[in-house]
């Protein structure tokens, strides 16, 4: 059987994937026709129903839970590992509230949480994150918000943090922060839905035991990222929710959606969150 599988190019993805797409486990028979994206595009893919399988925001994801289930392997949620809002010069929340915002995209979890600590900021525009460094230091935005490997390079360009959305999370909450999952189209059948599971579990435990010497597959669509940030980069997101959620990482989803649906920022839903 051959589904349609999404990604993105960052070395956390290209890192957990990197066995299943290559062969390099046993796949149970399964084949994978890879689609590669920024997150943002492959929320927007999600919406048209265009993958079978892809990775997708966990605020992206509670609009689409009619269509998808999330798997229990694959996910990027830990502690530290949140969005940046940063600029060129310290803010005050008044001038945060005021500010022309660059963003990942309108559907990203870091943009969700940038409305929960910055409700009344509004002036936001969408770009693709590797953009937005540049868009503040050219003075096109007042601010950015910067996911992925810029937290580890905005300070070297003189950039400032305003506040570590991720932190705000984890005192609001004491839980760690759900940034990103792997989710599968309910219609698939649910013993295809389980083995892809195992799949990209296997995919995952692999990366992890064999993390040394990282793979041709990840360094080429990192070309512009040292090999430094880049085993950064994965050490920040990978990490053991993304073998299994367990009961801290389900709770840590669950919290993130009632905290949506609280707000009116999500619609109800009725359907169950995660694979069975």
């Amino acid at each position: 059987m051959k589904l349609s599988l999404g990604f993105s190019p960052c070395p956390n993805d290209t890192f957990i994937f990197d066995a299943l797409v290559h062969g390099k486990i046993d796949t149970e028979g399964l084949e994978f026709e890879v689609v590669m994206a920024d997150v943002e595009a492959l929320n927007r893919k999600a919406f048209l129903q265009e993958l079978d399988i892809t990775k997708l925001s966990y605020h992206a994801y509670a609009y689409l839970l009619k269509s998808y289930v999330l798997l229990d392997a694959g996910s990027a949620l830990g502690n530290n590992c949140g969005p940046l809002l940063i600029a060129k010069q310290p803010m005050t929340d008044e001038t945060v509230n005021q500010a022309k915002i660059a963003i990942p995209g309108k559907y990203t979890t870091a943009n969700f949480l940038l409305s929960l600590a910055f409700p009344e900021a509004k002036n936001k525009q969408e770009m693709v994150f590797s953009e937005i460094e540049n868009a503040v230091l050219e003075g096109k935005t007042d601010a950015g918000l910067i996911i992925h490997e810029n937290r580890f390079t905005y300070q070297e360009k003189g950039l400032k943090k305003i506040i570590d959305l991720g932190e705000y999370w984890e005192e609001s909450t004491g839980l760690p922060i759900p940034l990103g999952g792997i989710v599968i189209k309910r219609s698939i059948p649910e013993e295809i839905q389980h083995k892809v599971n195992r799949v990209l579990e296997r995919s995952v435990r692999f990366a992890l035991e064999n993390p040394e010497k990282l793979s041709e597959f990840v360094k080429a669509h990192a070309q512009e990222m040292s090999e430094e940030v880049m085993h950064s980069h994965i050490k920040l997101y990978v990490n053991d929710f993304t073998v299994s959620l367990g009961g801290a990482g389900r709770t840590a989803v669950g919290r993130l959606f009632d905290v949506a649906r609280a707000r009116e920022v999500i619609p109800f839903y009725e359907e169950k969150i995660f694979l069975n």
